[in-house]
């Protein structure tokens, strides 16, 4: 392979506590739908590759789930998922709330845990201070920046707001600096690894954590049972899989009411991403325990 078939090119894994916006900042850079959305946290389980190109730059993401203290064999997954892709990074994005609470408090336990997990990889990192549209006046970034940069493993800190886009150009001119040159992982036109029917339990999951409240999302998977492409029309049966009898009355609802919304959402959301009209069928299974042992993390397709 010839020096011309170079280019900046390499693996940028986002890493973080939950909710601290990841996800959208991975769907901003991308201009389009690759990770799931909500106010909830821990809504991304598993790690997701999007793939950023330009002429002379290929950017292979990784978002992964927010790192937590794990709780059962899927939290445990979740965290695993995370730390993994760490290791497999040329560079590490770690992405910090600046609008959390007790932020002027400085860094907390939590993120100096995860600070040490990323020093011991000793793998480049950048900093993105996220949400600072939440803060007013800018200054009061000043304390929490200079601890980042203190803590002596971090290349750079640059504040951004994944939400409106403020100063994520030149984030990703600082990550694509620090990248290797490579030949194209990846097809220019490739976007992600994953499958559409990956994306649509995905979308099933989003409408879940949306609609229902408490526990009941975080004891949901979704898995698609039938995806049919068809000439005019995508046919998709999915089972929602529940640990409980009581779960999966509150998923269905009251007369199906509750269901119909997921569906609905989730169907309206299909049809944007697969550019041609779904029906999506959901049905609903009592799977006990699922999330507690290897053997339902597996059934549900984390590995």
């Amino acid at each position: 392979m010839t020096d011309e078939n170079k280019i900046k090119c390499g693996y940028v894994t986002l890493a973080g506590r939950p909710n601290v916006g990841k996800s959208t900042l991975l769907n901003h850079l991308l201009k389009q739908k690759v990770s799931i959305v909500t106010h909830k946290p821990q809504t991304t389980r598993d790690r997701i590759l999007a793939i950023y190109n330009t002429a002379d730059t290929q950017v292979v993401f990784l978002d992964t789930p927010g790192i937590h203290r794990p709780v059962g064999a899927l939290g445990h997954h979740m965290n695993d998922a995370a730390q993994n892709a760490i290791l497999e990074a040329d560079l590490c994005l770690w992405i910090i709330d600046a609008a959390c609470k007790h932020r002027e408090e400085g860094l907390t336990p939590a993120e100096l845990a995860i600070a040490e997990r990323i020093r011991n990889t000793k793998i480049k990192t950048v900093v993105a201070v996220n949400k600072v549209d939440l803060i007013k006046p800018k200054k009061r970034l000043l304390p929490i920046m200079d601890e980042v940069a203190r803590l002596g493993f971090v290349d750079t800190v640059v504040p951004i707001s994944a939400q409106n886009g403020e100063a994520t150009d030149t984030l990703m001119a600082e990550i694509t600096q620090r990248l290797p040159e490579n030949p194209r992982l990846f097809p220019e036109d490739m976007l992600s690894d994953k499958a559409d029917r990956f994306f649509v339990s995905e979308l099933v999951r989003e409408a879940i954590l949306n609609i229902t409240h408490k526990e009941v999302p975080y004891k949901t998977a979704v898995v698609i049972d039938s995806f049919k492409q068809m000439r005019t029309l995508c046919e998709i049966f999915a089972s929602i899989h529940v640990e409980t009898g009581g779960q999966k009355g509150i998923i269905i609802g009251k007369g199906g009411e509750m269901l119909k919304q997921i569906r609905e959402s989730a169907q309206a959301e299909a049809k944007e991403l697969l550019g041609c009209p779904v029906l999506l069928k959901l049905h609903v299974n009592v799977s006990p325990d699922w999330s507690t042992n290897p053997a339902g993390l597996k059934k549900m397709g984390y590995e």
